[in-house]
Protein backbone atom coordinates (compact mmCIF):
# COMPACT_ATOMS: atom_id res chain seq x y z
CA UNK A 1 0.00 0.00 0.00
CA UNK A 2 1.69 3.29 -1.19
CA UNK A 3 1.90 6.15 1.24
CA UNK A 4 -1.22 8.24 -0.32
CA UNK A 5 -3.77 4.99 -0.02
CA UNK A 6 -2.37 4.24 3.30
CA UNK A 7 -3.25 8.17 4.40
CA UNK A 8 -6.76 7.60 2.81
CA UNK A 9 -7.48 4.33 5.05
CA UNK A 10 -6.52 6.03 8.05
CA UNK A 11 -8.86 8.92 7.58
CA UNK A 12 -11.92 6.23 6.59
CA UNK A 13 -10.86 4.02 9.48
CA UNK A 14 -10.84 7.16 11.69
CA UNK A 15 -14.71 8.64 10.35
CA UNK A 16 -15.84 4.90 10.97
CA UNK A 17 -14.77 3.96 14.47
CA UNK A 18 -14.92 7.48 15.63
CA UNK A 19 -12.54 6.77 18.10
CA UNK A 20 -9.38 4.08 17.89
CA UNK A 21 -5.71 3.52 18.67
CA UNK A 22 -2.45 3.94 17.06
CA UNK A 23 -1.70 0.11 16.96
CA UNK A 24 -5.48 -0.73 15.90
CA UNK A 25 -4.69 2.10 12.94
CA UNK A 26 -1.02 -0.21 12.58
CA UNK A 27 -3.13 -3.24 12.13
CA UNK A 28 -5.96 -1.97 10.18
CA UNK A 29 -3.17 -0.27 6.98
CA UNK A 30 -0.92 -3.15 7.34
CA UNK A 31 1.86 -0.75 8.92
CA UNK A 32 4.32 0.17 12.03
CA UNK A 33 3.32 2.14 15.03
CA UNK A 34 6.21 4.72 13.54
CA UNK A 35 4.84 4.77 10.17
CA UNK A 36 1.53 5.39 11.30
CA UNK A 37 2.35 8.25 13.12
CA UNK A 38 4.39 9.81 10.64
CA UNK A 39 0.66 9.62 8.12
CA UNK A 40 -1.10 11.07 11.28
CA UNK A 41 1.12 14.14 11.37
CA UNK A 42 1.20 14.36 7.64
CA UNK A 43 -2.74 14.08 7.94
CA UNK A 44 -2.33 17.29 9.95
CA UNK A 45 -0.19 19.16 7.80
CA UNK A 46 -2.74 18.69 5.40
CA UNK A 47 -5.51 20.52 7.46
CA UNK A 48 -7.24 17.30 9.25
CA UNK A 49 -7.90 17.81 12.77
CA UNK A 50 -7.12 14.52 14.54
CA UNK A 51 -7.38 14.80 18.43
CA UNK A 52 -5.47 12.60 20.58
CA UNK A 53 -6.78 11.43 24.03
CA UNK A 54 -4.61 10.00 26.55
CA UNK A 55 -5.21 7.10 29.13
CA UNK A 56 -7.65 4.17 29.35
CA UNK A 57 -10.59 4.35 26.62
CA UNK A 58 -8.72 7.83 25.17
CA UNK A 59 -7.28 7.30 21.35
CA UNK A 60 -7.38 8.80 18.33
CA UNK A 61 -10.66 10.87 16.77
CA UNK A 62 -11.26 12.57 13.96
CA UNK A 63 -13.14 16.24 13.74
CA UNK A 64 -15.77 16.06 11.37
CA UNK A 65 -15.72 19.63 10.96
CA UNK A 66 -11.88 19.55 9.30
CA UNK A 67 -12.62 16.48 6.98
CA UNK A 68 -11.75 18.53 3.27
CA UNK A 69 -13.89 19.08 0.67
CA UNK A 70 -11.16 19.37 -2.04
CA UNK A 71 -10.45 15.71 -3.72
CA UNK A 72 -7.27 14.33 -2.71
CA UNK A 73 -6.79 13.03 -6.12
CA UNK A 74 -2.97 12.62 -7.77
CA UNK A 75 -2.68 13.50 -11.38
CA UNK A 76 -3.05 9.60 -12.64
CA UNK A 77 -6.17 9.31 -10.57
CA UNK A 78 -7.82 11.96 -12.30
CA UNK A 79 -6.21 11.36 -15.82
CA UNK A 80 -7.87 8.08 -15.23
CA UNK A 81 -11.46 9.37 -15.06
CA UNK A 82 -10.89 11.66 -17.80
CA UNK A 83 -9.60 8.56 -20.09
CA UNK A 84 -12.50 6.13 -18.83
CA UNK A 85 -15.07 9.03 -19.54
CA UNK A 86 -13.61 9.53 -23.15
CA UNK A 87 -13.50 6.26 -23.80
CA UNK A 88 -16.85 5.53 -23.02
CA UNK A 89 -17.87 8.54 -25.62
CA UNK A 90 -15.66 7.10 -28.05
CA UNK A 91 -17.94 4.25 -27.88
CA UNK A 92 -20.72 5.28 -28.18
CA UNK A 93 -22.11 3.93 -24.50
CA UNK A 94 -21.73 6.66 -22.24
CA UNK A 95 -25.26 7.84 -20.41
CA UNK A 96 -25.20 10.64 -18.47
CA UNK A 97 -22.49 12.14 -20.28
CA UNK A 98 -23.50 15.89 -18.74
CA UNK A 99 -23.38 15.03 -15.36
CA UNK A 100 -20.26 13.13 -15.73
CA UNK A 101 -18.38 16.23 -17.74
CA UNK A 102 -19.97 18.49 -14.80
CA UNK A 103 -18.08 16.35 -12.00
CA UNK A 104 -14.87 16.14 -13.54
CA UNK A 105 -15.02 19.90 -14.00
CA UNK A 106 -15.29 19.97 -10.49
CA UNK A 107 -12.19 18.01 -9.23
CA UNK A 108 -10.24 19.76 -12.33
CA UNK A 109 -10.83 23.19 -10.48
CA UNK A 110 -10.42 21.66 -7.37
CA UNK A 111 -6.46 20.72 -7.92
CA UNK A 112 -3.65 22.85 -7.28
CA UNK A 113 -1.75 24.80 -9.93
CA UNK A 114 1.02 22.60 -10.14
CA UNK A 115 -1.09 19.26 -10.84
CA UNK A 116 -2.95 21.15 -13.18
CA UNK A 117 -0.09 21.75 -15.26
CA UNK A 118 0.83 18.21 -15.20
CA UNK A 119 -2.72 16.77 -16.04
CA UNK A 120 -2.57 19.27 -18.94
CA UNK A 121 0.79 17.76 -20.30
CA UNK A 122 -0.71 14.68 -19.68
CA UNK A 123 -3.71 14.98 -21.49
CA UNK A 124 -1.83 16.03 -24.81
CA UNK A 125 -0.51 12.63 -24.85
CA UNK A 126 -4.46 11.01 -24.95
CA UNK A 127 -5.76 10.47 -28.26
CA UNK A 128 -9.12 8.43 -29.19
CA UNK A 129 -10.29 6.65 -32.60
CA UNK A 130 -12.72 4.09 -33.72
CA UNK A 131 -11.45 0.10 -34.01
CA UNK A 132 -11.12 -1.47 -37.24
CA UNK A 133 -13.35 -4.35 -37.36
CA UNK A 134 -11.08 -6.46 -38.57
CA UNK A 135 -9.07 -6.28 -35.49
CA UNK A 136 -9.73 -9.96 -33.46
CA UNK A 137 -10.28 -8.88 -29.97
CA UNK A 138 -11.15 -12.15 -28.55
CA UNK A 139 -7.44 -12.48 -26.64
CA UNK A 140 -8.26 -9.30 -24.76
CA UNK A 141 -7.13 -9.34 -21.06
CA UNK A 142 -6.60 -7.24 -18.10
CA UNK A 143 -4.22 -4.04 -18.00
CA UNK A 144 -2.12 -4.28 -14.91
CA UNK A 145 -2.99 -0.94 -12.76
CA UNK A 146 0.84 -0.63 -12.37
CA UNK A 147 1.08 0.89 -15.90
CA UNK A 148 -0.47 4.17 -15.53
CA UNK A 149 1.35 5.66 -12.70
CA UNK A 150 4.53 4.33 -14.19
CA UNK A 151 3.62 5.79 -17.52
CA UNK A 152 2.19 8.74 -15.88
CA UNK A 153 6.09 9.85 -14.27
CA UNK A 154 8.21 8.76 -17.65
CA UNK A 155 5.98 10.68 -19.56
CA UNK A 156 5.65 13.94 -17.25
CA UNK A 157 9.47 13.38 -16.75
CA UNK A 158 10.52 11.65 -20.58
CA UNK A 159 11.93 9.15 -19.09
CA UNK A 160 12.33 5.53 -21.01
CA UNK A 161 9.52 2.96 -20.04
CA UNK A 162 10.95 -0.72 -19.64
CA UNK A 163 8.46 -3.63 -19.62
CA UNK A 164 7.71 -7.25 -20.86
CA UNK A 165 5.59 -7.13 -24.33
CA UNK A 166 3.83 -10.24 -25.32
CA UNK A 167 2.83 -10.16 -29.50
CA UNK A 168 -0.32 -12.00 -30.96
CA UNK A 169 1.75 -15.04 -31.31
CA UNK A 170 2.38 -15.47 -27.04
CA UNK A 171 6.57 -14.61 -27.84
CA UNK A 172 7.17 -12.54 -24.70
CA UNK A 173 10.22 -10.05 -25.06
CA UNK A 174 11.34 -7.02 -23.23
CA UNK A 175 11.25 -3.52 -24.68
CA UNK A 176 12.45 -0.24 -23.79
CA UNK A 177 11.10 2.68 -25.55
CA UNK A 178 10.21 6.48 -24.94
CA UNK A 179 6.77 6.68 -24.67
CA UNK A 180 4.93 9.32 -26.49
CA UNK A 181 1.44 9.03 -26.57
CA UNK A 182 -1.71 6.88 -25.33
CA UNK A 183 -4.17 5.60 -27.70
CA UNK A 184 -7.84 4.35 -26.72
CA UNK A 185 -9.42 2.59 -29.71
CA UNK A 186 -12.36 0.76 -27.49
CA UNK A 187 -12.17 -1.40 -26.65
CA UNK A 188 -8.35 -1.68 -26.71
CA UNK A 189 -5.74 0.74 -25.54
CA UNK A 190 -2.34 1.23 -26.70
CA UNK A 191 0.75 2.78 -25.50
CA UNK A 192 2.11 4.37 -28.40
CA UNK A 193 6.42 4.77 -28.04
CA UNK A 194 9.29 5.51 -29.48
CA UNK A 195 11.22 2.34 -30.22
CA UNK A 196 15.18 3.44 -30.42
CA UNK A 197 15.82 -0.21 -31.29
CA UNK A 198 14.08 -0.30 -33.88
CA UNK A 199 14.40 3.86 -34.83
CA UNK A 200 10.49 3.95 -35.39
CA UNK A 201 7.00 4.45 -33.40
CA UNK A 202 5.59 0.99 -32.17
CA UNK A 203 2.20 0.73 -31.14
CA UNK A 204 2.28 -1.56 -27.82
CA UNK A 205 -1.47 -3.20 -26.43
CA UNK A 206 -1.39 -2.06 -23.31
CA UNK A 207 -3.48 -5.21 -22.08
CA UNK A 208 -0.41 -7.48 -23.15
CA UNK A 209 2.28 -5.08 -21.27
CA UNK A 210 3.22 -6.50 -18.05
CA UNK A 211 6.01 -5.37 -15.17
CA UNK A 212 6.19 -1.77 -16.38
CA UNK A 213 8.70 0.23 -14.46
CA UNK A 214 10.11 4.03 -15.61
CA UNK A 215 14.09 4.30 -15.92
CA UNK A 216 15.47 6.81 -14.48
CA UNK A 217 18.27 7.97 -17.14
CA UNK A 218 18.66 11.06 -19.36
CA UNK A 219 15.39 12.28 -20.66
CA UNK A 220 14.12 11.58 -24.39
CA UNK A 221 12.69 14.60 -26.72
CA UNK A 222 9.49 14.36 -27.07
CA UNK A 223 8.50 13.50 -31.03
CA UNK A 224 5.20 14.41 -32.91
CA UNK A 225 3.35 11.12 -33.22
CA UNK A 226 1.48 10.28 -37.07
CA UNK A 227 -1.74 8.84 -36.43
CA UNK A 228 -4.56 8.37 -39.02
CA UNK A 229 -6.87 10.90 -39.77
CA UNK A 230 -10.03 9.44 -37.55
CA UNK A 231 -7.64 9.67 -34.61
CA UNK A 232 -8.06 13.21 -32.84
CA UNK A 233 -6.65 14.19 -29.17
CA UNK A 234 -8.74 14.69 -25.80
CA UNK A 235 -10.44 18.01 -25.13
CA UNK A 236 -7.83 19.84 -23.12
CA UNK A 237 -8.42 21.39 -20.29
CA UNK A 238 -9.69 25.58 -20.29
CA UNK A 239 -6.24 27.73 -19.60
Amino acid sequence: MNVRHRQDAIVRCLRRNGTTTVADLAEAVGASRRTVLRDIGALRDEGFVIQSEPGRGGGLSLDPRSVQTTARLSVAEVFALLISVASMRAAGNLPFSGLADAGLAKIEKALPPDKIRDLRRFLDCLYIGQLSPLVDISDMGQMEPALLPEFETAFLQRLHLRFQYRDAKGAVTSRKVEPQAMLILPPLWYLVAWDPERNDFRHFRMDRISRPEYIKDAPFRRRKVPFEDNVHPIRRLPS
